[in-house]
């Protein structure tokens, strides 16, 4: 459905929100239609994301607390599925670092749009070991690599020049260097889920949602009203 457009006050086009809708008519998702384990169940969607061409699969929306409660939200990139978890990279010194380090709790979201789908993953966090965190590294190009090294992520700078300079500078300090270590302050964050939701869009918006959960006896399948 195309959305409702009016002239606002000033004349510009305004987009109606209360009639922008979708409707889902995704097919029926059930128990039965549930992978053994979170992780093969996660797995086997993010391939069918891949397969479909949704533009970075991989991305999560990561949401995190400080230590009052204030809540933020950004968009960060899974490198690691495995039984232990879902992983990602970042500077240890930004914002959703500190928060982490603070509460040790987060939640995450895949949203795949294009196929009616979520996925959400809550649980407690963990900092990647360095073993993992050295083999992830190499991995990455280089500029990324040096991007690592000069952003002081999260912090005030005065304008793009300083990251600039800032790169500028990391680019000469490891110009004869082949492979770059990765900075101390960088690295990854793992989170142990206690519950992984499957979200399916379904029409009429009564859409199916099916949820390991952790129990101390293992994993149990719920479903919840949408």
């Amino acid at each position: 459905m195309m959305p409702e457009i009016k002239d606002g006050v000033d004349g510009d086009a305004v987009v109606r929100l209360p009639g922008m809708r979708v409707a889902y008519e995704g097919a029926a998702f059930d128990e039965s239609a549930l992978a053994e384990t979170w992780t093969a169940q996660l797995q086997d969607w993010l391939n069918q994301a891949v397969s479909a061409g949704v533009a970075e699969p991989n991305a999560m929306v990561l949401a995190t607390a400080d230590p009052e409660g204030r809540p933020s939200s950004r968009t960060v990139l899974c490198k690691g599925l495995d039984e232990r978890g879902v992983v990602f990279y970042t500077n240890y010194t930004s914002t959703k670092s500190h928060d982490l380090t603070a509460t040790r709790y987060a939640s995450i979201t895949f949203p795949w749009y294009a196929l009616q789908r979520q996925v959400h993953v809550r649980g407690e966090v963990e900092k990647v070991n360095v073993a993992e965190t050295a083999e992830y590294w190499a991995s990455r190009p280089r500029g990324s690599q040096l991007g690592a090294w000069a952003s002081p992520q999260s912090r005030v700078v005065d304008g793009r020049r300083a990251l600039e300079t800032a790169l500028h500078g990391i680019e000469r300090r490891f110009a004869d260097v082949e492979n770059i270590p990765f900075p101390p302050h960088w690295g990854g964050w793992r989170i142990r889920p206690d519950v992984v939701e499957f979200w399916q869009g379904r029409e009429d918006r009564m859409h199916d949602r099916l949820r390991y959960v952790r129990t101390d006896d293992g994993w149990q399948i719920e479903r919840v009203a949408p």
